[in-house]
């Protein structure tokens, strides 16, 4: 392994959504990434979030199991899991059994609702979470339902960027504590958290609640996106006087717009005289006249055809691993580079290897997978 993490060990559970993703960029940067699985299983180049990883399977329903996985726990630097509150406990594999093995231990615990509070032992998913946030209520036309954007909102941006966000807090304080803790990363606090801009502007009283008026939720004739004449489309976000000046210029909009661009009343009539002026040429030669410029005007792109731009593939920023198309790690390092990208492994495939590490020898491990530990 290569890269700013080199030496980090960590242990992560499986389980879906934004943990995974965060054992993945982990992993990226160099980090020895050890997934405990449920059971082996054929390789599949698809998984993208357990690429660099080893994979170990265990019967954790068995005392020899959580055994072998509290060894492994006892000799990391960081814990992710991604269960509901109690779950680990459970297993004796919870914060208080696991530090008593290990005092130093970075223990990241990834719910979409928290440790605690009413709601802690119920399912949910991103569209449930943005949706108690304030966040989900503002996305969509103002003629539509609320649209989920993805499941970036909460599962990534809220979930995994925080749960990073503060093991490599709690590994910074461990420098002069000496001490591990827990990590209680919730979906709906970092996505709350993300939204810091608009909680100012409501503040101030420059947010509307009713969609498409405000000035990031393209209710701005000059910040969102307009269909071309092939039916593709063009994101428009020059916010900026200067940059707004330039997307003027090059779309030959109307001079004295320039003045008032942030005259919200006239808002609506301009998104529909804007929204003719972009329909008249393809999104291709849209993108043409505005190459280069600061007008801070694009075009959006299909998934398959963002690799070949010219500034995504000038940056690398798509790669293949195994014939599978997916990101390159990020952000980019100037010393500290990671090696080359390795594919996910099949499920279980390391695990004897793990416990040579941990000290087993082929009887035990022969005694483990007789006794059904190794799955």
């Amino acid at each position: 392994m290569s890269g700013p993490l080199k030496g980090l060990k960590v242990v992560e559970m499986q389980g879906l959504g934004p943990a995974p993703l965060a054992g993945q960029l982990l992993a990226d940067l160099g980090a020895e990434v050890t997934l405990i699985t449920r059971a082996s299983g054929p390789a599949d180049p698809t998984d993208i979030n357990n690429r660099g990883k080893r994979s170990v399977a265990l019967n954790l329903k068995s005392d020899a199991g959580r055994a072998v996985a509290m060894a492994m726990i006892a000799r990391a630097d960081v814990l992710i899991e991604g269960f509901r509150p109690g779950v680990m406990e459970r297993m004796g594999l919870g914060p208080a059994d696991c530090h008593a093995q290990n005092p130093g231990l970075v223990f990241g615990r990834m719910t979409g609702w928290g440790q605690d509070g009413p709601l802690a032992q119920t399912a949910g998913h991103d569209i449930n979470y943005l949706g108690l946030t304030g966040f989900l209520q503002a996305t969509g036309a103002a003629d539509s339902v609320p649209m989920p954007p993805l499941n970036i909102g909460a599962d990534y941006g809220g979930g995994t960027m925080f749960l990073l966000f503060g093991i490599m807090a709690a590994l910074f304080e461990r420098q002069t504590s000496g001490k591990g803790q827990v990590i209680d990363a919730a979906m709906v606090d970092g996505a709350s958290a993300m939204m810091a801009l608009v909680h100012a502007f409501i503040a101030r009283g420059q947010w509307s609640e009713t969609r498409e008026t405000n000035l990031l939720d393209g209710g701005a004739p000059f910040y969102r996106t307009y269909e071309c004449a092939d039916g593709k489309f063009l994101a428009v976000g020059p916010l900026e006087p200067q940059f707004f000046a330039e997307l003027v210029r090059l779309a030959d909009l109307p001079q004295d717009h320039m003045a008032s661009q942030m005259d919200s009343a006239a808002w609506p009539e301009r998104r529909a005289a804007y929204a003719e002026v972009f329909k008249r040429k393809t999104r291709d030669a849209w993108a043409a006249i505005f190459d280069g410029s600061d007008a801070c005007a694009t075009p959006v792109l299909a998934w398959s055809e963002a690799p070949a731009h010219p500034q995504m593939a000038a940056r690398g920023t798509f790669t293949e691993v195994a014939g599978i198309a997916q990101a390159a790690p990020a952000p980019r390092f100037s010393r500290s580079t990671p090696g080359d990208l390795q594919s996910p492994p099949a499920p279980g495939s390391d695990t004897e290897a793990a416990l040579r590490d941990l000290g087993y020898d082929d009887a035990a491990i022969a005694r483990l997978r007789d006794g059904g530990v190794l799955t």
